[in-house]
C-alpha cells in the first residue's frame, strides 16, 4: 500500500511538472509539444534513467489524446530518450558510459571548431556576455547553487558555437547538446567543484579577444575533453539506476 501511495505521489509531482513545461512551451502542434514537454523532463531528470512509465499515465498527466503522445513517444525513441515496450508504455534511456563517451567526442571535436570559427566573428559586445555569463556562474558557484551554474555554463558554451556562423555545426551540436546536459547534471553533484572550469572559460574567452583563433580552438577542446573525462568517471562508477516498477 505504502509503495503505491509513493508511486501515486510520484505521478502527481511529475504531473505538475509536466504541465507546467506545457504551459510554457510555444508550439501548437500537439504532437511536437507533448515531444518537447517529455524531452525537457528526461533532459532535467524528472523522469530518471531506466525509469519505466505507462503510456496512458503520460496520456493523463499531458492531458492529451493518444494520437499526438504516441506520435511523440516514437519521435523520442527515434532520437533515443526512450525504449518503447510494445502494449506497455516506455522506459528511459539509461546514462551508460559508451552513449557519453561519444557525446563527449563530438562536443571536443566541434565545438573546439566552433570556438577557433566564432574568434574570426565575434566581437566585443558579445565577448562581454560571455564575461558576464562567467562572472554569474561564479556567483552560482559561491552560493553552491550547481544547477543554475550548469544551466549559465549551457548559455555559454552555446553562444560559442551560435558565434561560429555554421549552421550545420549548430543543427549537429543542437541534436546532442541536450543528451550531453542530461549526463552533466546527472553527474554533478559527485564532481568536483567547477572552479578549474570558470579558469578555463577566461582563458578561452581572452584567446577569443587577442583574435587567436587556434588558441581558442586548443583551450576549448583541453576543456571539453577534461570534462568530459570526469564525467566519464562517475558514470563508470555509478551503479546502474533501477527501473521503477
Amino acid at each position: 500500500m505504502k509503495e503505491k501511495e509513493r508511486r501515486s505521489s510520484d505521478n502527481s509531482d511529475l504531473k505538475k511538472t509536466l504541465l507546467r513545461y506545457k504551459e510554457e512551451t510555444n508550439e501548437d502542434r500537439l504532437p511536437q509539444q507533448a515531444y518537447i514537454i517529455i524531452q525537457k523532463a528526461i533532459r532535467n531528470l524528472q523522469l530518471q534513467p531506466n525509469e519505466a512509465f505507462l503510456e496512458r499515465e503520460i496520456i493523463e498527466m499531458l492531458e492529451m489524446s493518444r494520437t499526438p503522445v504516441r506520435e511523440a513517444l516514437i519521435r523520442l525513441e527515434m532520437d533515443r530518450w526512450i525504449r518503447l515496450i510494445p502494449r506497455k508504455g516506455f522506459t528511459v534511456e539509461p546514462i551508460v558510459k559508451e552513449n557519453i563517451e561519444q557525446l563527449c567526442q563530438i562536443a571536443e571535436a566541434l565545438e573546439g571548431v566552433a570556438a577557433e570559427l566564432a574568434t574570426l566573428h565575434i566581437g566585443e559586445e558579445l565577448l562581454e556576455i560571455l564575461d558576464s555569463l562567467i562572472a554569474n556562474q561564479e556567483k552560482y558557484l559561491k552560493e553552491n547553487n550547481l544547477k543554475a551554474y550548469l544551466d549559465i555554463d549551457n548559455q555559454f558554451h552555446n553562444l560559442i558555437v551560435e558565434s561560429s556562423r555554421n549552421e550545420r555545426l549548430k543543427n549537429i551540436m543542437d541534436s546532442h547538446s541536450d543528451q550531453l546536459y542530461r549526463a552533466r547534471l546527472f553527474t554533478i553533484n559527485e564532481r568536483e567543484l567547477p572552479v578549474r572550469s570558470i579558469k578555463e572559460h577566461r582563458a578561452i574567452v581572452a584567446a577569443m579577444r587577442a583574435q587567436d583563433s587556434k588558441a581558442a580552438q586548443l583551450l576549448m577542446h583541453s576543456h571539453r575533453h577534461r570534462g568530459g573525462q570526469e564525467i566519464l568517471r562517475i558514470i563508470e562508477n555509478k551503479p546502474r539506476t533501477k527501473k521503477k516498477e
